[in-house]
């Protein structure tokens, strides 16, 4: 059975939000046990029974303008750190929290702990795409580490191909590294070096460089680059998303009454592509490398966004991931 240790605390909506959206995963996955973390009275405020739910009181939370790892090692009895070290003593097969992202990459890499040989777990998540069959691409590192060699991004390389075999079902999946051209020769010394090395691996399906513009148009499974890089490419996708979503309905109050029916008769078609956009709905982005699955929802995440976090874990536990990661990087040093 997969329990998966909540914090309840995390995030701009808890515990409300969250409490709900384990309800809600509770109904399509009756086989997952969750712990939830958190102020008691508070959480049961948003539950009708408890059934295949344990509540582990604690007044103690990780706050959103806290210090990541100052954070974790003074707030021994936070949601947050409670939920990990249920993790790392195996009472848990995952931790997910919506709260404070550095605590909860911290928590992961000093809490949960690296598999042996990955010297940078990466921050992943799963991004929608526009063309061809794809239903998206798995994007690392998206911020979980500032400064990265090339041999890194030759880890994410692989992190990510094992994601999308196992949990997306993608066969041979086709990597990409991420550059300002598409010409092998294009890009800085880490994209150049890392290039070497991509194309270099029998591990991976490398397919070049490519470039932002073509992110959603199916070009790859997986897309490698720097967190810097990667964490300033995810935000500009989100407020341009945001600003496009702003503008429309501006537009659509501006243009009087044929624009107003126009909008009305093209709503289905509107939803249809604010969900496509939505990538909350593969699940939350993990920090994979990990002895056991770290996701972290977004902070403003709502009940269907925390149920579709639930799911993707369980796609994780269901398809021993991480077991067969730790077998492929531990192999190294005897190979």
């Amino acid at each position: 059975m997969v329990k998966i240790a909540v914090d309840a605390m995390g995030g701009d909506n808890a515990p409300q939000a969250i409490v709900e959206g384990v309800a809600l995963a509770r109904k399509d996955f009756p086989e997952i046990e969750f712990i939830l973390y958190g102020k008691e009275p508070e959480i049961k405020k948003y539950l009708s029974d408890l059934t295949n739910i344990t509540i582990v009181h604690t007044d103690e939370k990780i706050e959103s303008d806290d210090e990541p790892v100052k954070s974790i090692r003074r707030k021994k009895q936070a949601s947050m750190v409670l939920a990990a070290q249920a993790v790392k003593n195996g009472e848990a097969d995952a931790v997910l929290s919506a709260g404070n992202t550095g605590a909860l990459l911290a928590s992961g890499l000093f809490i949960v702990g690296r598999i042996k040989n990955i010297e940078r777990p990466g921050l992943m998540s799963t991004l929608p795409v526009f063309k061809g069959d794809s239903d998206g691409f798995d994007f690392i590192d998206m911020g979980a580490n500032a400064d990265n060699k090339p041999e890194h991004l030759l880890t994410y390389a692989v992190l990510g191909t094992f994601y999308a075999k196992n949990v997306r079902q993608v066969t041979n999946p086709r990597v990409g590294l991420l550059n300002n051209g598409t010409e092998a020769t294009k890009g800085s010394e880490l994209t150049k070096a890392a290039y070497d090395l991509l194309a270099a691996s029998s591990d991976i399906n490398f397919v070049g460089n490519i470039e932002a513009r073509d992110l959603f148009n199916g070009v790859a499974d997986v897309v490698v680059t720097d967190g810097f890089t990667g964490n300033a490419v995810l935000k500009t996708m989100e407020g341009t998303a945001m600003s496009m979503m702003s503008v429309l309905k501006e537009s659509v109050k501006e243009s009087g009454f044929k624009g107003k029916m126009g909008a009305l008769m093209m709503k289905d078609s509107l939803m249809n592509l604010k969900n496509q956009m939505d990538y909350s709905n593969h699940g939350g982005a993990v920090l994979f490398g990990l002895k056991g699955a770290v996701i972290k929802c977004h902070g403003s995440s709502d009940p269907e966004s925390i149920k579709s976090a639930v799911r993707q874990i369980n796609q994780m536990q269901q398809t021993n991931v991480i077991h067969d990661l730790r077998i492929y990087f531990e192999d190294k040093t005897t190979n």
